[in-house]
């Protein structure tokens, strides 16, 4: 003997409650549009619980969900009974249980006399498993189903935008339904859905019908919806579009695939000009599922192009930042110099440059490293390049220099973007180096005898404050002295333990290849720093410029 049905007063976590009736089990209960009981709550998981029904009772069962199932605040850890009075939790939504009187197990698919809503993907199943139609205006509705969707997929076999798709969907529901409005609905950005397609034989002054509650029951549970009559529901009476339309019947179907419900499409018609029945709804259901999937291919075919677009245009845009870099470094008698970036993405926030200028030969040499990432802190840094250009050829001091660009860049730029960066003035015949550091990780100097010394910031970072000053330093490099400048990228360079290289280490690393050539020297870095990361992919630009005195 069957057990009794079994009334579910579902409270989600977030919308209004509703009511279901279980006639018998199992049902599965879940976020899934697929789940025979879906309840729109982020915390719960897919398929979370289920529900079944023997001689003895109902019974139930957590799927091994994430978040647990809790039977009156207790957790759940096996199979167990359930019944009137009980209270279940699942995620942040609740569902108080109690005997259905006076249902015959096939009121679930009944909310009212007037409304039929059934699960979209129970109805798809029923037409996959079904028997074979025999009577015959059964089997002329069936070869009418297989008809439609014949002219779905074939028309959908050709390249098509987004835009055409959705006038496609509309043009084979008019032509085979005979709605007076239609439209439909997809998830926009943030969750909410939109109308990106609608239609009316009434003229082009129509406005898309739209019912909160019957997007929550379609879009989001992923439920076949058939209104015979609007106006007697309750869940529209607030629906100001709906009966300003004077749409008296409705039929509206999710557009599902295996990743969920995208939208839905939905019909209205005033009851004097059609009443829609089941069987439309069904045949609704069909065309929505056939065309969920193309619109989910179409959106990725779309992605796809626009990721292509962008890839090249980050191409073009890493050409121009590479077009910025020295195309050779200046040759200096006396003296090696060496510079290498090495972005973490496409394009990069670091930048070197290196040039003679004056009578005296002077080597005038910056690194600089914007703050942040990706594009914007490449655009800040060719602006910086620009800033830093004029007064560097003009002959300049480094701390002049600085001074007037970081005043320009702050004016010019958000309080958030700044840059750090070490500009030294060589002169070649002495090994003087005058500089400026605002802001930026202290420089490295290394004597052929193993001692060392950092060169520490004399400033604020360029950008971040009005006023900023930036008090002269300088430093002599005697011959086998080695300067080495470099970026974060390298010091903050992490095992896959999460430690930090930091500078110390990085400093030993410089001492103990001392003595090799200069590319030869960076390449070996490159090398440690793969080693101590395990060939990570980079996560910040790696910039590096080094000066010796031979």
């Amino acid at each position: 003997m069957a057990s009794p049905p079994l009334l579910l007063t579902v409270h989600p976590a977030g919308g209004d409650s509703f009511e279901r009736c279980l006639g018998e089990g199992p049902v599965t209960v879940g976020r899934s549009s697929r789940a025979g009981l879906p309840i729109a709550d982020l915390m719960l998981s897919r398929e979370h619980a289920r529900l079944t029904s023997d001689q003895d009772g109902w019974w139930v069962e957590d799927l091994g969900s994430h978040n647990g199932t809790f039977l009156n605040g207790e957790r759940l850890g096996a199979r167990t009974r359930v019944g009137e009075g009980d209270v279940l939790s699942l995620g942040a939504s609740r569902i108080a249980v109690r005997p259905a009187p006076h249902a015959d197990g096939t009121e679930r698919r009944l909310e009212s006399e007037h409304s039929l809503f059934r699960p979209a993907a129970e109805l798809l199943e029923e037409r996959r498993t079904g028997p074979l139609l025999a009577e015959d205006e059964d089997v002329r509705r069936h070869v009418e189903r297989l008809r439609l969707l014949n002219e779905v997929h074939q028309a959908l076999g050709r390249p098509i935008t987004q835009a055409e798709l959705l006038e496609l969907i509309l043009d084979r529901a008019f032509a085979h339904l005979r709605p007076q409005e239609g439209a439909i609905y997809m998830r926009a950005v943030g969750g909410s859905f939109a109308c990106v397609a609608s239609r009316s034989t009434q003229g082009s002054s129509h406005a898309p019908f739209y019912s909160t509650n019957l997007v929550r029951e379609v879009a989001e549970k992923g439920l076949a919806a058939l209104v015979l009559d609007v106006a007697a529901d309750e869940r529209f009476a607030g629906a100001a579009s709906i009966l300003g339309a004077g749409v008296r019947s409705l039929v509206a179907a999710p557009l599902l695939d295996p990743e969920g419900s995208l939208g839905m499409i939905v019909l209205g018609s005033a009851a004097r000009t059609r009443c829609f029945s089941p069987d439309d709804m069904e045949l609704l259901v069909s065309l929505a599922s056939a065309a969920a999937l193309r619109i989910r291919n179409v959106a990725l075919a779309e992605e796809a192009a626009e990721r292509r677009h962008l890839a090249s245009e980050m191409a073009l845009a890493r050409r121009i930042q590479e077009a910025l870099f020295p195309d050779t470094l200046p040759e200096v008698p006396g003296w090696e110099l060496h510079a290498v970036n090495r972005p973490s993405g496409v394009v990069s926030g670091d930048l070197y440059t290196a040039v003679l200028r004056g009578p005296e030969s002077e080597l005038a040499f910056m690194i600089t490293d914007v703050a942040g990432k990706g594009v914007a802190a490449s655009l800040l840094a060719a602006s910086l390049e620009a800033l830093c250009a004029g007064p560097i050829e003009a002959g300049f001091a480094a701390d002049d220099t600085f001074v007037r660009v970081s005043a320009r860049l702050y004016r010019r730029t958000p309080p958030e973007k700044y840059a750090t960066a070490f500009l030294g003035i060589l002169e070649p015949a002495t090994g003087k180096v005058r500089y400026a550091n605002a802001g930026h990780l202290p420089a490295l100097v290394l004597t052929a005898h193993g001692a060392h010394r950092w060169l520490e910031r004399t400033g604020l970072p360029l950008g971040l404050l009005p006023g900023a000053t930036y008090p002269p330093a300088e430093v002599t490099l005697d011959p086998g002295n080695l300067l080495v400048l470099y970026t974060d990228g390298y010091t903050e360079a992490e095992s896959p333990a999460g430690e930090e290289l930091g500078k110390e280490r990085f400093r030993d690393a410089c001492a103990g290849l001392l003595g090799r050539p200069l590319p030869e020297l960076a390449a070996a870095l490159d090398s440690m720093l793969e080693d101590f990361t395990a060939a990570a992919p980079l996560s910040d630009d790696r910039t590096l410029l080094l000066l010796r005195r031979t």
